[in-house]
């Protein structure tokens, strides 16, 4: 856990300093770079994104009763998606866009047992872990809030609704008996931050936003001992993007 704090904590202030660097050669630079974009009533781009994603879990009231498994506990774990970009203009402060993107993210719940589970990879340990890979299809539609434009550079804040597909729930592994089963179909809230820095030919937009699923995505089995412990299972993830736009 230190390690993971540690490695963020760089992580954020590597962009730090890259958004600081870039928002002083935008605000800057001798040229107001694209200056008939904001007049444009419509522009695409496409986003490559990072992100940290976990589940959020309740327990079952079966959790206080039972003695076979100790805790039940999600774990963060990253992915990465591809996405394409289209932006609408409605007047001088506020934009909407959607931005559907094939998400690839694994998310994880850490079991630990009062004994060992002979059917598990490693048969003497009390400690297993359930994961679940995903291949997601989210079809994010947000509203754009945008601040003045300071020469080459602005900021915006957004927020909005989200539905997503999970492509890979029909797989095999992931209707195993012993796997911890997971809807198909999520939807939830996101809200962000992101900032815009103009090039010459493009628009580069770094962008910090938090996605929180609303739906109860588990599948519960009162027969299996790591689904019947637990009773919501929501998904929550923190996405790091860049958008590159024209």
């Amino acid at each position: 856990m230190l390690y993971l704090r540690r490695t963020q904590k760089a992580g954020l202030i590597l962009l730090t300093l890259l958004f600081s660097t870039l928002g002083v050669q935008a605000q800057f630079g001798k040229e107001l770079n694209l200056p008939e974009h904001d007049a444009k009533p419509y522009y695409f781009g496409i986003t490559l994104a990072g992100n940290m994603a976990r589940f959020h879990t309740e327990q079952h009231p079966y959790f206080l009763s039972q003695d076979t498994v100790y805790t039940a506990e999600p774990i963060n774990s990253g992915g990465f998606g591809l996405g394409l970009l289209a932006t609408a203009r409605l007047n001088h402060r506020f934009e909407v866009r959607f931005n559907p993107t094939l998400i690839f993210m694994e998310r994880s719940i850490q079991y630990r047992l009062k004994y060992a589970d002979p059917f598990e990879d490693d048969p003497n340990s009390t400690l297993v872990t359930k994961k679940v890979e995903s291949v997601m299809t989210s079809f994010p539609l947000q509203l754009k809030f945008r601040s003045d434009r300071i020469h080459n550079f602005r900021v915006y804040m957004l927020g909005g609704v989200k539905l997503d597909y999970d492509l890979a729930s029909n797989a095999k592994a992931r209707q195993a008996d012993n796997m911890i089963r997971i809807g198909k179909i999520d939807y939830g809230i996101e809200a962000g931050l992101g900032f815009n820095f103009y090039f010459q030919s493009f628009i580069f937009s770094p962008e910090i936003k938090i996605s929180n699923g609303q739906r109860n995505m588990h599948d519960r089995n009162a027969n299996l001992k790591y689904s019947n412990v637990i009773d919501r299972i929501q998904s929550r993830m923190i996405v790091f993007s860049i958008h590159l736009e024209g």
